[in-house]
This record gives structure tokens, C-alpha cells and sequence, in this order.
């Protein structure tokens, strides 16, 4: 496939008329959205943007490519655009930029769609392409352009006969594979030809890995260059110096890399089994994001969610259909909802605590950890010790494994290979399980119980109070840690079968994007074109119960934003304490309000009396837009 049959005519302009970077991608999106290549032009936008807050596609020499693979694209596409005099694109050199593509691609992107946007990518990294581009005075000049350098990948490896054995290898990713892996690539192949390096690169892109590093060109690199922004496999490099960069350093100094890489700049990677001082244990991407106890958790909530979130709105469908028995003999009985209860409840449900432990132990200890945390987390779901259990379970594991890998550190290199398969399974799980059965499930079961019979034995100044607290807690950081607490103790009550915490917690949750909202309606004047437009989208992501959507408008005014959405959250959540509301699904917003265990208008009234809270203080308290 030609570059041109994805950038055509209808995709193409000439001359900008933005000035600022969300112009510049608000504009190339109408272009594509015009020539019927997106589906859901809002999503692609949302897409684009989560990819910019990863890393600026601004890759500097006066270019940015603004990228996404998304279901929300129709047909892949690329959208082109000039801008002479220059735009700050928040570009890595920290130049203006001149020329944009913006590159859609649909989530089943096929490999040849795939090769051509990695050839675009490639191309741009040629000086004499970006020249004439810039020069370029009309649509077909741009189109003949692209075909004259439109070629098929290069050999990708430079070799000399001399030291064909003794290579600088490298890999190079980025978190959607389609233009920053490639251009990494063809910046250090072409910066390695030029210094006469024989060099091999693998690329991780949307279409897999290409020219992957075989064992015997790892055992001889002279060091291994690793260019990435998401994760790559890097126990295979053990005992090498490895250089860890991110993706678009490559890009920006291939030469200053390299020389390195010649002199074994770099620590010498020992793998995921073993530390030594001065040397690196595991990536240092990796490091980062694996250190501390709430990375931890979140890791476990995370990879639960989906159990939480589609059990439990089955478990409130089966109310909806009026389930209230499950003998099915009764008069009362009703099968449809009946098996929706024993998918929702008695399975996904169920899955929580012990899905919650294995991916703790997971990322503390890599994936010898996770079978150890899940039968931890049974342990605890059996035991009655719930997600306090679960979560003291996962840790445990996790650490456990960690101890079982220093212990056998030394073992005889022939019983490598049994490690991951008999040692570490083997003994994490009986000593995870042993201090679970023999020290743990009692007492926490016993914490547990006493946690749900101090909630039931609460007055209602007290649940209004833990109302106020926890509606508040939500908006403090907006999907933060503090909000993922007060998220994840709402779930552990549902689970103890007592609801009203996180009905006060999703209430609290959908005020802030609905505040916000409404203040875009009623104070206009407030707020900028870009916040305006925010605003429309912010009504559904409350109404969905997702606080990220307040997340703009606090980083654009958070001393005025932020105090505003703490206190509307926690009016919202007191309301709904003081009006008995309970809430059996854990996600959902508004439409799993018809099944909550109280009065779903008074829910309702709950959350809208702390948005209008909400939007009257950001509305008295914001300045005028100049």
C-alpha cells in the first residue's frame, strides 16, 4: 500500500489557520471527520490526547505527529497540514512546528495499513523530505513528493564483515507502535551507517515485533540500546549494558546513544532474580513503576475492575427484573434474574478479592506472584476476611515470592528452568497459605465483621458525617489516590453487603464533571471556546461516573476548581447518607440509579443539589475569560 492512499487530497492543508497545538489537532480531526474517516470524532480527539499526555508527538525538526489507533477511526487515514510561519507544539527541541500528520488508524489496523504509516514516519526523518515539504505550494507538489520517497524498508541491519559478530543492537517502542518506534529506529540506522556501526534494530509496533534480536546476536552485542515508553522484554538481555531511554531520545541524539552504547556506557542489567550494588535490577521504567504500596494496589483494583464493575450492574439488573428469592420452588422466584444473580454474584463477584491478591502479588513479584496471591485472595474470599484480606493476602504472596527468589538465587544453573515452574509456585503458595490459614483469615475475618457492625450501628449524624467524607474524598484528586480509596472501600462494603458507603462515593464521584458542566452552561463568559467545548462532554462522563472528566479544569484553575467540586462532592454525598440511600452496582452512574435501595429521585436530587453547589462557586469565584 502507497503512503498516498491513505493521504489524499481531502485530507490535505495547505496553509493552517491555527496557531496553538489544540487548534492544530482540533482542525486536523474536522479534516478527517470530513472525509468520513472517523467514526466517533470525539473519541479519536480523547484518543489523540491521552497519547499526547504520555509524551509530546512534537519529535522536534519542525514536526509533530499526532497519532491514536482507536475503534472511534472507520477507515486509516493521515491528515496532513502546513503552518509557514510556525506553531508551538510543546516540541522536544522546543522549536516551533511546521509540518503535522496526523495519523488515524482503526483499532484492527491490517499490516499493510500498518507498513505505510511506518514508512511515513521513516520518511520524515529525511531532511531533504521536510525541506521541500515546507516548500511546497499546492496539494499535488505535497502528493508527489510523498510517492517519490514512498519506498520499501531497508535492510535493517548494518553489518561488516570485521564485526558482524560484535553488533550495538537496539529496540525501539512506543505505547501505540505506528510513528515514534519507527522514526527511533531509522534515526539510529541512519546515524549508525553513518558512523560505520554494525547495528540491528527491533521494533515493537501495532503489527508485532519486527527483526527480532536472536539469543546468539544478544550473547555478542557489544550493549543494547532501549528505546521505549512502554514495556518491553528485557530479562533476555541479562548481564548486558543495557542504555534505557525513552522513545523519543533516540529519536533527538541517535549519535550521543550510540557512542555510548561503543563504550559500555551504560549499568550492566542483571535481570528480575537478583540485585547487586551499582547494578540494575530490572528496568528502570520498569523500577519506577513497580516501587510503592500503592502502585501495588492499584494494580490489583485495577485488573479487578472489570469483575466489579460487569458483576456487579448484573447483580442490580437482577434486582430490576425482581429477584427476590432464590428457591426455585417460590412464587416469588424468577429465573432470568435468578441466573443473572448466580453470573453476577456467585461468580464475578466472587472473583473479586482473590483477582485483587494475584495481580498484587503480580506486580511486586512478576508473574511468579500472581498464582501464590490468587490462592491467598481465595483464602481470604472463603475465610470472610474480604478485601482487607485480599489485599493483606496479595502483599504477602507478592513478598513471599521475593523471598523464595533470593533464597534460590545460588541454586545450580541446571534447575534454572524449574524455578518459575515447581519452586516458586510450589513454595509461594503453601507458605502464603499457611500464614493465611494459620495466622490471618481469623483475626481479619473478626476486623471485618466489626467494621460492617460498626457501619450498621452508625446514627444518622455519623453516616452523614462518613457521607461527607467520602463524597469529598472523590474530588480531592479526581481518580487519584485518594479517590481510588475511598473507591476501593466502597467496594469492600458492597461486598459486606452494606451499600450506602458507595452510594455517598459515586455520587460524590459524579459531581464534579456534572458541576463543571453546568457551569460551562450557565457562566460562559468564565470559561474559554476549548473549556465550552469540555463542558458538553463532561455532562456524560458524570452522568457515567467518571471524575476524570473535571480533570481539565482543575489543571487549568485548581484554587478555584478544586475547592469547589471538594465541596459539591461532599454535600452530594452527605444527601444521599442522610436520604438512606444504597447503592448494590459499583459503577454505572445514572443508569443503574432506577435499582438502588432507597428513593432513586432522591438520589438523584442528592447529586444535583452538589453540581448546582459546584457550579455556583466555580461560577462566583472564576474571572471572567479576557
Amino acid at each position: 500500500m502507497r503512503i498516498t492512499d491513505l493521504l489524499t487530497r481531502e485530507t490535505i492543508v495547505l496553509d493552517l489557520s491555527s496557531d496553538s497545538k489544540n487548534g492544530v489537532i482540533d482542525e486536523l480531526v474536522s479534516v478527517l471527520d470530513r472525509s468520513g474517516k472517523l467514526q466517533n470524532s470525539e473519541e479519536y480527539k480523547k484518543a489523540i490526547l491521552n497519547r499526547e499526555s504520555q509524551s509530546t508527538t512534537g519529535i522536534g525538526e519542525g514536526i509533530a505527529i499526532p497519532h491514536a489507533k482507536t475503534a472511534a477511526v472507520k477507515a486509516p487515514a493521515i491528515a496532513f497540514g502546513k503552518s509557514v510561519t510556525g506553531i508551538d507544539y510543546e516540541s522536544l527541541d522546543g522549536e516551533l512546528a511546521h509540518l503535522f500528520f496526523m495519523i488515524a488508524a482503526t483499532e484492527g489496523a491490517n499490516q499493510t495499513h500498518l507498513e505505510a504509516l511506518s514508512r511515513l514516519s521513516a520518511m520524515l526523518m529525511d531532511q531533504n523530505v521536510r525541506k521541500s515539504l515546507i516548500n511546497a505550494s499546492s496539494i499535488e507538489e505535497i502528493l508527489e513528493i510523498i510517492n517519490l520517497h514512498d519506498k520499501e524498508d531497508e535492510e535493517p541491519t548494518v553489518d561488516s564483515e570485521e564485526s558482524s559478530n560484535r553488533k550495538i543492537l537496539a529496540v525501539t517502542a512506543c505505547p501505540t507502535g505506528i510513528a515514534h518506534t519507527y522514526m527511533a529506529a531509522d534515526a539510529l540506522k541512519g546515524k549508525a551507517k553513518e558512523l560505520g556501526i554494525a547495528f540491528k534494530v527491533e521494533t515493537n509496533g501495532s503489527g508485532g515485533a519486527k527483526n527480532v534480536l536472536t539469543t546468539e546476536e544478544i550473547e555478542n552485542a557489544v550493549a543494547i540500546i532501549v528505546a521505549a515508553d512502554t514495556k518491553v522484554d528485557m530479562n533476555r538481555f541479562k548481564g548486558k549494558p543495557v542504555i534505557e531511554v525513552p522513545v523519543a531520545e533516540a529519536i533527538r541524539r541517535p549519535e550521543e546513544l550510540l557512542n555510548r552504547a561503543i563504550k559500555k556506557d551504560a549499568p550492566v542489567y542483571k535481570g528480575t532474580d537478583q540485585t547487586t550494588d551499582g547494578e540494575i535490577t530490572n528496568s528502570q521504567n520498569e523500577k519506577k513503576q513497580r516501587t510503592g504500596f500503592y502502585k501495588h494496589l492499584m494494580n490489583g483494583v485495577s485488573n479487578m475492575l472489570p469483575f466489579v464493575v460487569g458483576g456487579g450492574i448484573l447483580i442490580a439488573i437482577s434486582f430490576l427484573f425482581g429477584i427476590k428469592s432464590a428457591d426455585p420452588n417460590s412464587s416469588e422466584f424468577n429465573e432470568f434474574a435468578a441466573m443473572l444473580m448466580q453470573i453476577g454474584g456467585d461468580n464475578a463477584f466472587f472473583l473479586m478479592v482473590p483477582v485483587l491478591a494475584g495481580f498484587i502479588a503480580m506486580s511486586i513479584a512478576d508473574r511468579p506472584g500472581f498464582a501464590p496471591g490468587m490462592v491467598g485472595g481465595l483464602i481470604a474470599a472463603t475465610g470472610q476476611s474480604g478485601f482487607l484480606g485480599g489485599i493483606i493476602a496479595g502483599f504477602l504472596a507478592g513478598y513471599v515470592v521475593l523471598g523464595v527468589k533470593r533464597l534460590t538465587e545460588n541454586f545450580p544453573q541446571s534447575l534454572e528452568g524449574i524455578k518459575p515452574v515447581l519452586i516458586y509456585p510450589l513454595l509461594g503458595i503453601f507458605i502464603t497459605g499457611f500464614i493465611m490459614l494459620q495466622f490471618l483469615v481469623e483475626p481479619l475475618s473478626a476486623v471485618n465483621t466489626g467494621i460492617q457492625n460498626w457501619l450498621d450501628g452508625l446514627g444518622t449524624g455519623n453516616l452523614v458525617l462518613l457521607g461527607l467524607i467520602l463524597g469529598g474524598m472523590m474530588a480531592v484528586d479526581m481518580g487519584g489516590p485518594i479517590n481510588k480509596a475511598a473507591f476501593t472501600f466502597g467496594l469492600a462494603m458492597i461486598e459486606g453487603g452494606n451499600l450506602a458507603p458507595h452510594a455517598a462515593i459515586m455520587a460524590g464521584g459524579m459531581v464534579p464533571p456534572l458541576g463543571l458542566a453546568i457551569a460551562t452552561t450557565l457562566f460562559k463568559k468564565k470559561f474559554n471556546d476549548n473549556e465550552r467545548k469540555a463542558g458538553i462532554a463532561a455532562y456524560f462522563m458524570g452522568a457515567s461516573f467518571i471524575t476524570e472528566g473535571a480533570i481539565p479544569f482543575a489543571a487549568a484553575d485548581p484554587f478555584r476548581v478544586i475547592p469547589s467540586i471538594v465541596t459539591g462532592s461532599a454535600v452530594a454525598g452527605a444527601l444521599t447518607m442522610l436520604f438512606g440511600i444504597g447503592l448494590p452496582a459499583p459503577h454505572g452512574g445514572l443508569f443503574v440509579f432506577p435499582v438502588v435501595e432507597g428513593n432513586p429521585f432522591l438520589y438523584l436530587l442528592a447529586v444535583l443539589i452538589g453540581s448546582i453547589i459546584t457550579a455556583l462557586m466555580v461560577g462566583f469565584l472564576k474571572k471572567p475569560v479576557k
